[in-house]
């Protein structure tokens, strides 16, 4: 019976919350203020942290080409100014080569398609309801106001490239910076490392070269792909007979830079202008566009990315809102880098707790 008793009567907990002392609540406040101050800390420089982050992305992009450039004996300083002077004059010669016949492909793009869709009036049908709602009008306006919108058009590529940084001397801060990271990175990591706990230390020691790896697998990968994208939309465009290639082959290539629906974006912008050609070749240009993607999707993108670290399509999403948010278009370039090097420390964590 006794035992009887002791299973049916458990034993009775009480908790009491004692009076918090003085010091107890100068702790709380002094560590909420401290996160405060951290936090707005944190905003006052996000500018600052933007460039910051810039330069390490660039830096981590280029430094295989720094690594190639510094097996023909250079030395790693004048390996990086090589590097720096070949990203340069490869800018400025495209622009000088494209910039011109852009904008003149624009003007008679601009030109070719209002005719276009004056004539669609010859058709009674499509005169009747444009008559009612005005359409065509409304379209040609846009239309003459093309050219003066083509410097606007830019405005996405400079938030990629000099635009992202704000003023001529946040890029070279940034440079500045990407120099110093490629040419004294392994003593900055082994300072960051030296003063980690041993635990800690060990597992950034070996997740730090994994997650190199794989940014700057990615970036050049993906500059590759979007190499190869844009070169095949030019070649597809010139044999359907598409105007504008020059300019439409490079929004092809610029909108496959961006994962999931940059190369959806750019077919969809080529079918408008090969409408102004004929049905059948924006039908073809259309079959064309399915067939790469799926070449795109199968053959190029596993044997560009094959020593880079797969991020599962729900987190690509993911990321790229969480990176437009935060940092615009910039954002969604740097989203899935930072998937994956996100996903390469979660594995080791779960590998070795």
């Amino acid at each position: 019976m006794a035992v009887e008793d002791e299973r049916e009567t458990p034993p009775r907990v009480v908790a009491q919350l004692g009076t918090p002392s003085l010091r107890g609540v100068a702790r709380l406040v002094t560590i909420v203020a401290a996160i405060a101050g951290a936090l707005y800390l944190l905003w006052l420089t996000r500018d600052v942290l933007k460039i910051l982050l810039i330069a390490v992305f660039t830096a981590t992009a280029l430094g295989p080409l720094v690594d190639v450039a510094q097996k023909a004996r250079l030395p790693r300083a004048w390996a990086i100014l090589a590097v720096y002077l070949a990203c340069a004059l490869a800018v400025a010669g495209i622009g000088a080569l494209i910039v011109p016949s852009i904008q003149t492909q624009v003007v008679r793009l601009s030109h070719d398609a209002q005719a276009k869709v004056g004539a669609l009036r010859t058709d009674p049908s499509v005169r009747r309801y444009d008559s009612r709602y005005h359409i065509t009008e409304k379209v040609q306006a846009q239309l003459r106001a093309l050219p003066s919108q083509a410097g606007k058009a830019a405005g996405p590529l400079r938030d990629v490239t000099v635009g992202a940084f704000g003023f001529i001397s946040d890029l070279i801060a940034v440079l500045s910076i990407a120099f110093l990271l490629l040419l004294h990175g392994e003593r900055y990591s082994r300072a960051v490392l030296a003063s980690l706990p041993a635990p800690s230390a060990a597992r950034w020691q070996r997740l730090a070269p994994q997650i190199y790896r794989s940014v700057s697998g990615y970036v050049i990968g993906n500059l590759a792909i979007s190499v190869i994208a844009g070169v095949s939309a030019w070649l597809a465009m010139t044999a359907l007979g598409v105007p504008f290639a020059v300019p439409l082959a490079l929004a092809v290539a610029f909108f496959d830079l961006i994962q999931m629906v940059g190369a959806t974006l750019g077919s969809i912008l080529v079918a408008l202008v090969a409408l102004l050609v004929s049905p059948l070749t924006a039908v073809l240009w259309l079959l064309f566009s399915f067939l790469y993607q799926q070449l795109e999707n199968y053959v190029i993108q596993p044997v560009v990315y094959r020593r880079v670290v797969q991020v599962s399509a729900l987190a690509t999403i993911i990321a790229i809102l969480v990176g437009a948010s935060l940092l615009g278009l910039l954002g969604v370039l740097l989203a899935i880098p930072a998937a994956a090097a996100i996903q390469l420390v979660v594995t080791d964590r779960r590998a070795r707790p």
